[in-house]
């Protein structure tokens, strides 16, 4: 009876497992992880085809990680909890620690945009209670108004330059994105270093900073403050 319960049991967690053993899957969890989206907004972010896309969440339904809601002719996905983030952030560690080819493709891909260390969370924090540090996020418009870090400067990446008069010259920027590898953060901060500034990355995403528990706004709390 036990060994049969223990059986079971782990035939349930190994769905979860199989759910997660798709990159085109892990992609949508990523984007997921900014906030709620619908097929078609996420069939357009990754570059798959509506039913395709549709074919991966109905997977990751059916493991328990995104729940859906519909509004008139459309359904909306998100991640059923922070938990999902904290199981992809255990499942990049894992890798990086076990995996060889990890490393080079970060070494060979993003390494050469930017191999300073990134700022902890927590630096980050104490330095942006100061006023010590402008925070930039370089998340798309929509992921931004879903959920930011507090006082964070929206300026999407493809937007920068010609947003460069809303950064102050005499003080670090921080970017950040929609994860640890998001290249976004990476082409931000080589770019604002080759035009003078002093810039950092976070060392993750937004996602990972709400799941550890650290203060986030979104568009309707930031108005609400400043009414």
């Amino acid at each position: 009876m036990s060994s049969d319960f223990k059986h079971a049991l782990s035939e349930q967690f190994a769905r979860v497992g199989k759910a997660l053993s798709n990159p085109n899957r892990l992609e949508l969890l990523e984007y997921l992880a900014q906030g709620e989206r619908s097929v078609e907004a996420l069939s357009k972010v990754s570059g798959l085809a509506v039913a395709n896309a549709s074919q991966h969440l109905q997977q990751l339904r059916q493991a328990g990680l995104v729940t859906t809601r519909k509004e008139g002719l459309y359904v909306y996905y998100q991640v059923t909890g922070d938990e999902v983030v904290e199981l992809l952030d255990a499942l990049r560690k894992v890798g990086e620690r076990n995996l060889a080819e990890v490393d080079r493709l970060v070494r060979s891909n993003l390494a050469t945009k930017d191999d300073a260390e990134p700022l902890p969370a927590e630096e980050l924090l104490g330095r942006a209670r100061e006023g010590e540090v402008t925070v930039l996020d370089v998340r798309p418009e929509e992921e931004y108004a879903e959920g930011h870090l507090p006082g964070a400067v929206n300026v999407p990446l493809s937007e920068l330059e010609k947003r460069l008069e809303g950064l102050p010259a005499d003080q670090e920027v921080v970017a950040y994105c929609r994860g640890p590898y998001c290249v976004l953060a990476y082409d931000a901060v080589a770019r604002l270093r080759e035009l003078g500034y002093q810039a950092r990355r976070l060392e993750y995403g937004y996602p990972e900073w709400k799941a550890e528990g650290h203060p986030v706004e979104d568009d309707d709390s930031a108005a609400g403050e400043g009414a």
